[in-house]
């Protein structure tokens, strides 16, 4: 394919040129570019609401694309060394479950990592496959699961020749990249499909100093969140894919079993603007964005008590390679738990971090920071360091629950008899549902999974940290569904 330009960003291009001919619309959305929607239009401008528009022939269809979106996926296509992309409205989410779907199907092995997102589990439950898990390396110190290596995934394939496919995180929520390259070449001598949850790196292709992008490592796919640290709207992804074993018209066909017909124009041009930005000023943003990433953990690790962590941690178990834009802080010295920071920061400093744990909280960096945004959580972590540093150390507590044992599939728990009981009488039962801490979204258990004394004492230190869990039906997680009746 010849090389287009990457200066231009077609659908937006097509999107604004609809709007300057003043349409008088008799097609959905209903609010007539904001007419029946004024009290929106009127915070947030009218433009906005007059380039909300559904699908016509100038601007392609997300189901089918033949014009416009076809051509702004190919240019995204071709920025991150891709054969293929697709916009996604869903977010990574619909992605990833489309990667599974493609792989597998009914009865078949996907090789995965225990510590994946739930979206993962979803793709299991939605095509039928079965897990087989790889226990993540743990940094015991900072209290989180890294990534896995190559002889954990041969000693899985070893053992599950007949497994489709491998499902790797690149990079974990915290910035930890597994030897994607050599669990890649294991992969090909198995045939089995690579499929990546890329949902953290979708800048990784712009910049020499990050780690390299899983498509130009060779995977088969990978669900790349373009709105996570590429730039575009919150729900905005792609899945991008290279000539292989999986067939582009195939993915075609499941993503539009689940993805919405009508597909947000402001969504998708946000991919195509984001995937402008990122191929012609990508270098220049990220270098800027890794500049004051580091000059901010070299600040916050001269504080008693702070741990600014980052790429000292190559070589250790699970750590081929450190996304360095990730900011993430261990404050257990403090005496305080992430959770308590978090709240710390949000309450008394109008500072939101992207996630917490027990003794950590992450700060993700990307195209948007200035030096005034990280300046000023700098400042507001020294503060509290000064106020909590003669606390006392919090003790380490088990970082990654021993793996459950899987009684049934996902997707048959799924679909089997369930009763609702308290959560501490359910030890010993097998799960009908997932919980989990959101973010990240990593299950403690899913359906089809044992469960444990051990978890339910985790889920209930968790609770008392009053941290964000979910997967119940019950809001509070007090009770859960088992299998049985």
């Amino acid at each position: 394919m010849l090389r287009k330009d990457q200066n231009r960003a077609p659908l937006f291009e097509a999107l604004k040129d609809y709007h300057s001919r003043n349409v008088i619309p008799f097609d959905v959305p209903g609010h007539k570019h904001g007419a029946g929607l004024s009290e929106l239009a009127g915070y947030v401008g009218k433009k906005v609401l007059e380039i909300d528009v559904n699908s016509m022939e100038c601007l392609d269809n997300i189901s089918n694309p033949i014009g416009v979106i076809k051509e702004a996926e190919e240019l995204a296509a071709q920025a991150y060394g891709a054969t293929n992309a697709f916009f996604l409205v869903n977010g990574t989410t619909s992605g990833v479950q489309a990667m599974i779907m493609a792989a597998c199907r009914p009865g078949e092995k996907i090789i995965l990592p225990r510590n994946a997102h739930k979206s993962a589990i979803a793709g299991m439950i939605l095509s039928g496959a079965v897990p087989v898990y790889i226990q993540p390396e743990i940094d015991v110190e900072l209290g989180i699961a890294m990534g896995i290596t190559e002889s954990s995934v041969r000693q899985s394939m070893e053992s599950n020749p007949d497994a489709k496919a491998v499902f790797v995180i690149h990079p974990t929520y915290y910035g930890a990249v597994s030897d994607l390259a050599s669990i890649i070449k294991a992969a090909r001598e198995y045939e089995m499909a690579v499929l990546v949850d890329e949902a953290h790196g979708a800048h990784f292709h712009f910049h020499p100093q990050l780690p390299t992008g899983a498509m130009e490592l060779g995977a088969d796919a990978s669900a790349s969140s373009t709105h996570k640290t590429g730039g575009s709207l919150t729900q905005s992804s792609m899945l991008l894919m290279r000539d292989s074993i999986l067939d582009p018209k195939y993915m075609k066909t499941i993503l539009n079993l689940t993805q919405t017909t009508s597909a947000s124009y402001l969504l998708m041009s946000s991919i195509d603007i984001a995937r402008k930005q990122l191929a012609t000023r990508g270098r220049d943003i990220l270098g800027r964005v890794l500049e004051i990433v580091r000059g901010a953990k070299e600040e916050l690790n001269a504080v008693d008590g702070l741990y600014a962590f980052g790429k000292e941690l190559i070589g250790s178990p699970g750590v081929f390679d450190y996304d360095d834009t990730k900011l993430g802080i261990n404050v257990r010295k403090l005496g305080l738990s992430g959770y308590e920071t978090e709240k710390l920061l949000r309450k008394e400093y109008n500072i939101q971090i992207e996630l917490a744990d027990m003794y950590n909280i992450l700060a993700i960096t990307a195209v948007g920071d200035t030096r005034e945004s990280v300046g000023a959580l700098v400042q507001a972590l020294k503060s509290i360091a000064k106020i909590h540093r003669n606390g006392k150390t919090r003790e380490i507590t088990r970082a990654m629950l021993k793996n459950p044992e899987i009684v049934v599939s996902p997707r048959d728990a799924y679909y089997s008899s369930k009763k609702s009981v308290k959560l501490e009488d359910a030890i010993g039962a097998v799960s009908g549902e997932s919980i989990m801490v959101y973010p990240p979204g990593i299950p403690l258990i899913t359906p089809g999974e044992m469960i444990t004394r051990e978890i339910v004492e985790h889920v209930r230190l968790l609770k008392a940290e009053e941290c964000m869990l979910q997967g119940t039906q019950d809001p509070y997680v007090d009770r859960i569904l088992i299998l049985g009746r």
